[in-house]
């Protein structure tokens, strides 16, 4: 893309220059309070033993009392997205320091709810504007999405006011 060679070693010494440094991001202290979090997972293709396979991409991101957006993580999963997986990501980021979060936007996830109410009893789920409407379209016909995305328009005006 760049039109920049660069060797597999160069590659190995970069990666293993970063990587202590890393690691101590990854295990960093976190705010006690993020009023904020967004949790959701995206499928990446990852490369292991030569082998190129899908794998669930987990992004946490916490908005502080400031109103700054911090990445709080991102965690390799082993298979699809799934609830017990990400009680484990919530899970560690309450021992890193994460006491309370009051609105925590998420998919529609079977399971979720449940391991955001055992990570923090108090916290309200929001499910997210854009997955609200992609699995409210799945109930529509063609002739109606058109209509629909006509919707688009207003809304894109709507946000400039």
């Amino acid at each position: 893309m760049y039109n920049v060679d660069v060797s597999p070693d160069l590659i190995s010494r970069v990666t293993a220059g970063v990587l202590e440094e890393l690691k101590d991001w990854q295990a960093r202290p976190l705010d006690s309070i993020y009023p904020i979090l967004y949790i959701d997972a995206l499928v990446v293709k990852v490369r292991t033993n030569g082998v190129v396979i899908n794998r669930a991409a987990y992004l946490a991101v916490g908005v502080d009392v400031d109103g700054y957006k911090h990445v709080l993580g991102i965690w390799l999963g082993d298979g699809g997205e799934g609830a017990k997986f990400w009680l484990s990501v919530l899970t560690e980021l309450k021992n890193r320091g994460l006491e309370d979060v009051i609105f925590v936007c998420c998919d529609g996830l079977k399971g979720l709810p449940d391991a955001i109410g055992t990570t923090w009893p108090n916290a309200n789920i929001q499910t997210c504007v854009v997955h609200l409407i992609r699995a409210s379209l799945r109930y529509c016909s063609y002739r109606e999405l058109v209509s629909i995305f006509e919707l688009k328009v207003i809304h894109c005006y709507l946000r400039r006011l």
